[in-house]
């Protein structure tokens, strides 16, 4: 009987586990739509491309946000606030998770870094622009947290990835051969 019941409490934590995991990714997915989605995947092979699409996104939400600021507040204005700004949050990590795992594989973001860096700056303005509010005050600080994030990842890796294809001349060729046939194998 303890056997049943030890395999019953297994199941049921395994059960609980699988559906958290299904909510959060539920609502990571909801942060994108069916559009932005296959920007992505269409992105997906060439990594200047990739970040430029997460840019672009980001850039999309900017506007929303601006949007709302421009429109005399209505009724579900808060919460519109509030899930721009989640979306903002979660998709910049998202874009962070992207930049660590391009730069751990070295792959060339030289020319990208600069205008990435100051998308991060307009970003921060954009998510300031609304008051103070407890309706979005815990979803505007997780943004801006991805934001300065994603700005510091940057920052550092202008520098490493200088000294790194400076160092390693034959890498800087092998991307460029990648980037003539992303479908290459590498």
């Amino acid at each position: 009987m303890r056997m049943y019941r030890a395999f019953g409490i297994l199941l049921l934590s395994g059960i609980l586990a699988a559906s958290a995991k299904s909510v959060a990714a539920q609502s990571h997915d909801d942060a994108l739509s069916g559009k932005e989605v296959e920007e992505l995947r269409d992105a997906a092979f060439v990594p200047t491309d990739r970040i430029e699409t997460y840019e672009k996104i980001l850039d999309t939400r900017e506007r929303m946000i601006e949007d709302l600021l421009a429109k005399p507040k209505h009724v579900s204005f808060h919460e519109d606030m509030h899930d721009a700004m989640d979306q903002f949050g979660a998709i910049a990590d998202e874009l962070n998770d992207n930049l660590d795992e391009l730069n751990a594989q070295h792959r060339d973001l030289r020319k990208i870094l600069p205008k990435l860096v100051k998308a991060t700056e307009r970003w921060t303005t954009a998510l300031r622009a609304p008051g103070d509010d407890d309706a979005y005050k815990v979803v505007r600080r997780i943004a801006l947290d991805a934001v300065k994030d994603t700005h510091d990842i940057v920052v550092e890796m202008e520098t490493s990835q200088e000294a790194y294809f400076k160092a390693h001349p034959e890498a800087a060729k092998e991307e460029k051969a990648r980037k003539n046939d992303p479908h290459a194998p590498e």
